[in-house]
């Protein structure tokens, strides 16, 4: 009998429609176009407004589509994870909340979160459902609401951070295609560098964490540069040393969307030239745990049936990782 492994079968997506232009935020935070442009690579970034418009928003939209898209029922998924640091509420989890939005009444799952890594990791781990024949029909979002918890008076971190959702169906194959391996990392240790100090149960909210305005993300943008270049770059060329990989069998670097400096960095290290980039940071910025499947929504047309893919990330706290996978299906 062949184990099967897990192959992604079907990409949604979502982005808001309100469009926040380095133009704009020139007037918001003293900064410039082209300054944004060279340390970043962003030109603009998609936010969510609207009182009581939380990630599940976005989510919904993803799935939505994705399902319309591959013409299942919502009762036909076993399984919906979110990746997510901007969750509606503490609780419930926004994956049970997206469950019942979409009618997946026959579904469970759970957010997880990893900062820009969430993806990663939660594509890994719903794979091994399906690897185990456990499940059939595993959906992995990652979004996230990023203008929820950015001060648009920090410069150093408003220019970065966009909204955005990104689906995909995860099924079972048994002609090899799909997640072949992966290495995912963690050191708590860089807490210090990139974090939201209050709002969880070590600093609950109060007036004063709101006074001294402590519910933002904090970011030293030297450091988490310095760590994600290494991070990244790093396990990618790992990733493709413990599977007898070149960058010649790659077909496409799927990076998570941070900086285009960063990407590039990573593209270099495993020898891959830019035709094999994919990148859409200067549409959206940083969507977080959004970016990844946003990109394979974009690109999805240009990916073939058997193209190797290598998936890397790397985020907050720091968490990071590369995935090898498999394109499963021509579009």
């Amino acid at each position: 009998m062949i184990r099967p492994t897990a192959a992604i079968t079907g990409v949604g997506g979502y982005l808001p429609e309100y469009i926040l232009s380095n133009k704009e935020l020139e007037k918001m935070v003293d900064t410039t176009d082209d300054w944004i442009l060279s340390r970043t690579g962003i030109s603009e970034r998609r936010i969510l407004k609207g009182e009581g418009q939380g990630t599940s928003v976005m989510c919904v939209e993803a799935v939505n589509l994705l399902l319309k898209k591959k013409k299942l029922s919502p009762l036909d998924i076993d399984m919906i994870i979110v990746a997510t640091v901007t969750p509606d509420y503490e609780f419930p989890s926004t994956s049970n909340i997206v469950c019942d939005k979409v009618g997946a009444k026959n579904a469970w799952g759970y957010d997880l979160s990893a900062a820009c890594s969430g993806f990663l990791y939660a594509l890994a781990t719903g794979a091994q459902f399906i690897e185990t024949g456990r499940y059939k029909k595993i959906v992995v979002v990652g979004a996230d609401k990023m203008s929820s918890i950015i001060d648009y008076t920090d410069r150093s971190t408003c220019i970065i951070f966009g909204d955005g959702a990104g689906a995909v169906l995860l099924e079972p194959n048994t002609e090899g295609m799909g997640v072949q391996d992966f290495i995912l990392k963690a050191d708590g240790a860089g807490i210090k560098h990139l974090y939201m100090k209050a709002g969880g149960s070590a600093y609950p909210s109060n007036r004063d964490t709101v006074d001294r305005r402590e519910h933002f993300v904090y970011q030293e943008g030297q450091a988490v540069f310095k760590h994600a270049v290494k991070g990244m770059a790093d396990v990618s060329a790992e990733l493709l040393e413990k599977n007898n990989l070149t960058g010649d069998d790659i077909q496409w670097l799927v990076a998570h969307q941070a900086n285009k400096r960063i990407i590039e960095a990573t593209a270099e290290r495993i020898q891959l030239g830019p035709e094999k980039v994919l990148m859409n940071i200067q549409r959206y910025g940083n969507t977080t745990a959004g970016t990844i499947p946003l990109l394979l929504w974009d690109y999805e047309t240009k990916l073939k049936k058997g193209d190797n893919l290598v998936i890397s990330a790397f985020g907050g706290g720091f968490t990071w990782g590369a995935i090898y996978l498999k394109w499963a299906y021509n579009s």
